[in-house]
């Protein structure tokens, strides 16, 4: 969600908006037709308007809480190595989902043979230890990802190098 701020506040790098009695402080970004606007959304577990940052879904207050569950997860499972993710639910009072948030994100890593707990790559289904893809995926998409980016980059270098001599003969012209 977008806010357009007043003409007034365009020159101010930091802003403060009154929101349901909450205080948020929010990055100014001027934009076409010097509008100024923020990026604020609002947070995946507690629901408030926050200032979205670009990397975390979560306000200042919920990545605090969630930076801590994951310490504690992280501290049972290196006390307990063969814990299956019931058990580090319980004894952490922390959400299974959460629990697997951290394996998907690869804050954690399955060790060894778990039979209580597997994941599945979103590819081709295949068991992982961690994160969202399995190495041969991993592999194929960074592949396909440089070969568009390669594409781009010719197709680019093509423009350029018709833009240089389309110059080029102006001048000769003159």
């Amino acid at each position: 969600m977008y806010l357009p701020l007043q003409r007034e506040e365009m020159s101010r790098k930091l802003s403060l908006i009154l929101i349901n009695y909450d205080i948020i402080y929010c990055t100014c970004y001027r934009l076409q037709g010097g509008v100024i606007f923020m990026d604020i959304r609002n947070c995946k577990e507690c629901g408030k308007l926050f200032q979205y940052d670009g990397i975390s879904k979560l306000c200042y207050q919920c990545r605090r809480r969630d930076d801590e569950d994951f310490k504690k997860v992280k501290e049972y499972v290196y006390d307990h190595p063969g814990a299956n993710i019931t058990i580090v639910s319980e004894e952490t009072e922390v959400s299974e989902d959460k629990i697997l948030r951290y394996l998907r994100e690869g804050k954690l890593e399955i060790v060894g043979e778990s039979p209580g707990l597997v994941l599945d790559c979103e590819r081709c289904g295949k068991a992982i230890r961690t994160g969202r893809y399995c190495e041969e995926c991993s592999r194929e998409i960074e592949r396909g990802l440089k070969s568009g980016f390669d594409r781009f980059a010719k197709k680019r270098e093509k423009f350029r190098e018709k833009d240089k001599m389309y110059i080029t003969e102006i001048k000769k012209k003159r």
